[in-house]
């Protein structure tokens, strides 16, 4: 597109854009993927991120932020490759937690360095916080939780289930996404793979030869609960 007009009709061809009562105006999708400010419009936007030295959360909290911002970041794309050019949600995300899963090994490598020790596998992670932001309801008016404890991390989905999907259904690899439109965009920028099969494929192996247990998930009505033990 060249024109305003032009690239107006794009987005509406989309489902970035839609028209209502007369104005054309931002889908969820839209204002998540790519609005600077999400939650200024839509509060049960971004993520609300945690962390506590203990089992369970108390008074004294390591880290508590919510983060807002547009899904997915800006990439200048070139011959030689891709260069982030503004973090998105998931990049920032993993920037803030990252220092509160991992410590500094006790012994120097040939390096003379500190090697640091991850409590759990990095792209189980980011695939199960990935997962949460391409699955959840947002009908429902509360954040994506993400919280660190002393002997594990988790996060909590808002909403139920889509469709007939069960526990037992999504560690088998079947498919059952809620918001296409996000799942497509995520997929086209190379956050989640075609195959849509990260609970298989990521979570489970990677966290079971990390940390030799396995992963948990709950379903309710209200939300779906994934858990990384250490």
């Amino acid at each position: 597109p060249t024109t305003p007009a032009e690239w107006q009709s794009r987005l509406l061809g989309l489902g970035f854009l839609t028209q209502a009562a007369g104005m054309v105006c931002c889908t969820i999708a839209g204002l998540i993927l790519f609005g600077k400010n999400p939650r200024k419009y839509l509060k049960q936007a971004g993520l609300r991120v945690f962390s506590f030295n203990s089992e369970d959360k108390k008074y004294q909290a390591e880290l508590d932020e919510i983060l807002d911002g547009p899904m997915v970041g800006r990439w200048d794309v070139t011959a030689a490759g891709k260069t982030l050019v503004d973090s998105g949600l998931i990049e920032r995300f993993m920037q803030t937690i990252s220092p509160f899963i991992s410590k500094e090994s006790g012994q120097i490598d040939g390096g003379l360095r500190r090697e640091t020790e991850l409590y759990y596998p990095i792209e189980a992670i980011r695939e199960s916080l990935i997962n949460a932001l391409a699955h959840r309801d947002w009908t429902r008016f509360v954040e994506i939780e993400v919280g660190n404890y002393s002997n594990r991390f988790e996060v909590i989905s808002p909403g139920a289930l889509p469709n007939s999907m069960t526990i037992e259904k999504m560690k088998a690899g079947q498919r059952s996404p809620r918001n296409t439109i996000v799942m497509e965009v995520l997929r086209d920028y190379g956050y989640v793979d075609f195959r849509g099969m990260g609970v298989r494929v990521k979570i489970m192996p990677l966290t079971r030869q990390h940390t030799g247990k396995e992963p948990e998930f709950t379903a309710s009505e209200d939300y779906l609960k994934t858990v990384l033990y250490r």
